[in-house]
């Protein structure tokens, strides 16, 4: 079988670890030996937008439509500000545009990886992140001037919206050993779209008896995730909230260089998107000491979605033990190239 990939390198150290994930993915297929991968790379980004005032061409999503799955590497450069203009010109209008209403980022302590906590505990968690909506709707304005001036920024929430991502999650929970979902609300706070959140929750959690389930309020669970990420297993958010816990799980995995991220469109209808947490980290691109875990563990993530578990787990093995013998770069206090990490992480996977 023949799986079209579009590659978008993007920008920043987007160019230097995606070639790291696309290696990956050719490997585990040749390891596999069931399926092939046809890649077709695009070279949109900001260094695009420079030269044509466009982050994607203007057929860019119709391209991107042929492909099974999207592999992209990073968005943003410091001069094209303000930075909506990258993101709404590209990450966000792939995923709004291809129905990704489902953002996963796992965070789990990765063997040869030293957590910044003092007991992690083993800690593997997931958060379920709703991509759509939320509060990162464009609704709102500024107007007036002067010390009168106003900004108004609407958050939007749909009972359809928010109960389908909660119902990703407790399926989601129901292959997992805790079996048990998490909601991050801000109820006692926030008094019309958290309310709401909440009782679509609690009406999802009633057709799911047999998935543990609570409420959390989103600063009290922000620092569970720090004392006790253990006890945590499938987290549903919205959108702002699980952008900042998912950062947050980056950071006390060790590095946000080894956090990865899909954009999930769950009924197919579209290509879903895979990527790493990171971002284009201009103060280090083009230096070659990019980290590229994040990258090579999306890629994982993108075979478990065609349904290649055994080789998508063969790689992230891969990518520990590359770790644990210290294989590390510059971020996780090693002196590793991106070359070098890369080049480990194929010859470990190969050998199994």
């Amino acid at each position: 079988m023949k799986h079209a990939i579009a590659v978008i390198p993007g920008d920043g150290i987007g160019k230097e670890v995606t070639p790291c994930g696309v290696a990956a993915l050719a490997a585990a297929a040749e390891l596999h030996g069931g399926f092939q991968f046809e890649f077709t790379t695009y070279p949109w980004g900001c260094e695009y937008y420079q030269q044509t005032g466009e982050m994607m061409a203007p057929d860019g999503m119709e391209r991107l439509a042929d492909s099974e799955a999207i592999f992209l590497g990073a968005v943003g450069m410091p001069a094209v500000v303000p930075d909506h203009v990258s993101l709404w010109g590209l990450l966000i209008k792939i995923r709004r545009g291809f129905q990704q209403y489902i953002n996963l980022r796992p965070a789990k302590q990765m063997r040869g990886v030293k957590s910044p906590l003092r007991e992690p505990r083993n800690f593997d968690l997931v958060v379920v992140r709703e991509n759509s909506e939320g509060e990162y709707s464009p609704i709102g304005g500024v107007m007036q001037s002067g010390n009168d001036e106003i900004a108004v920024q609407n958050a939007v929430f749909t009972k359809s919206g928010s109960e389908r991502a909660m119902r990703f999650a407790f399926e989601l929970a129901r292959t997992r050993p805790q079996k048990s979902v998490v909601s991050a609300t801000k109820s006692n706070g926030i008094v019309h779209s958290m309310p709401f959140w909440d009782r679509v929750f609690r009406e999802v959690a009633a057709s799911y008896p047999d998935i543990a389930h609570r409420q959390v309020h989103i600063d009290a669970l922000s620092a569970f995730m720090v004392t006790r990420p253990e006890t945590l297993d499938v987290v549903v958010a919205s959108n702002l909230f699980g952008d900042i816990l998912t950062d947050l799980g980056a950071a006390i995995m060790g590095s946000i260089g080894i956090a990865p991220s899909a954009n999930i469109n769950p009924e197919r209808k579209f290509p879903s998107m895979f990527e790493p947490v990171h971002g284009s980290a201009p103060d280090i691109a083009g230096r070659g000491i990019a980290n590229p875990v994040g990258q090579m563990w999306s890629a994982k993530m993108l075979l478990d979605f065609l349904g290649y578990h055994d080789v998508a787990g063969a790689l992230l093995e891969a990518v520990e033990d590359t770790l644990e013998a210290g294989i590390v770069t510059p971020d996780l206090g090693g002196s590793a190239r991106t070359e070098e990490v890369c080049d480990a992480v194929l010859a470990r996977l190969r050998s199994k």
